[in-house]
């Protein structure tokens, strides 16, 4: 005996009816005749061995089958049609043009990217990293889509994570012991820089810059030298470095914000990967150490 199908227009004509409590507006909603729309209903019954609604001359009311199943059809039919979407939205074609920070160009995105290369491969991403304070004013010129550190409290773009600014160096270094105190940090214009100097100074700690440079690669290497200390995202922490703690004696700094920033008007493929980044670096989730 072979099994019966769920023919997804007869359950349109089911959750119409159920929905409406009426085959004639049901009929309406679904731009049907009520004979079309009540035929449909006894065809599904025909196929499940059920009644699904209990009739009388006032009212039209699920019977326990059509309870049961009112939940399935929902799914199947949201199923379909997310399934339509995708396998159409995967023929989208077009180019996406994205500004970030450098160590979440190279430690945190590229594992974001590939997925979203994977589910629409029409899509051509431009990326380009750097100090993200001069790209923000260009978006919708130069950029469709900024990923930018602000401090705590910034209203401007869509708030993806927190991210707390930790003290790094190589391991077995002493910074209490330096003096002055030995700092590799980004050129003016990046927010690090700024909170390391103004937590040095109000902290009374003697200091110099030993380095700056635009390379996420360069700050690194000269810190995982021990000539100087740096300033990293909690969920960038390179491997070649470490947190420096309490022993260090050094003062806090403050938390950043992760943001999104987008164009006022944007094509299909950066909409796509706005929503893409936001499922996968939104608030909801924890940044992770990188294992890079």
């Amino acid at each position: 005996m072979s099994r019966p199908t769920l023919d997804p227009e007869l359950l349109r004509a089911f959750l119409a009816v159920a929905d409406q409590r009426s085959f004639t507006r049901a009929a309406h909603s679904l731009n049907h005749t009520q004979s079309a729309v009540s035929s449909q209903i006894k065809r599904l019954e025909e196929q499940l061995g059920l009644p699904l609604f209990a009739r009388s001359t006032t009212r039209v009311d699920l019977s326990p089958a059509g309870e049961g199943l009112i939940g399935y059809a929902r799914r199947i039919l949201h199923l379909g049609d997310e399934a339509i979407q995708r396998l159409r939205q995967h023929e989208i074609a077009g180019r996406v043009r994205l500004g970030v920070m450098d160590d979440y160009g190279t430690l945190v995105l590229p594992p974001v990217l590939k997925s979203f290369s994977t589910a629409y491969p029409g899509i051509e991403l431009q990326m380009e990293t750097g100090l993200t304070s001069g790209m923000i004013g260009r978006v919708g010129r130069s950029y469709d889509v900024v990923l930018a550190m602000h401090a705590r409290g910034t209203k401007s773009g869509v708030l993806l994570r927190r991210e707390q600014a930790l003290w790094a160096g190589v391991d077995g270094m002493s910074p209490h012991e330096l003096d002055p105190l030995p700092v590799a940090l980004y050129p003016p214009g990046c927010l690090f820089r700024q909170w390391a100097i103004e937590a040095l100074d109000r902290a009374r700690r003697r200091w110099r810059l030993a380095f700056v440079s635009h390379s996420l690669a360069a700050v690194e290497a000269i810190a995982a030298q021990g000539l100087a200390i740096t300033v990293v995202k909690e969920s960038t922490v390179p491997r070649s470095l470490v947190v420096l703690g309490p022993e260090a004696d050094l003062p806090r700094l403050p938390c950043a914000e992760i943001r999104l920033h987008a164009a006022s008007s944007l094509e299909a493929p950066a909409r796509l990967l706005v929503q893409h980044i936001r499922e996968h670096l939104g608030a909801g989730r924890r940044p992770q150490s990188s294992s890079l």
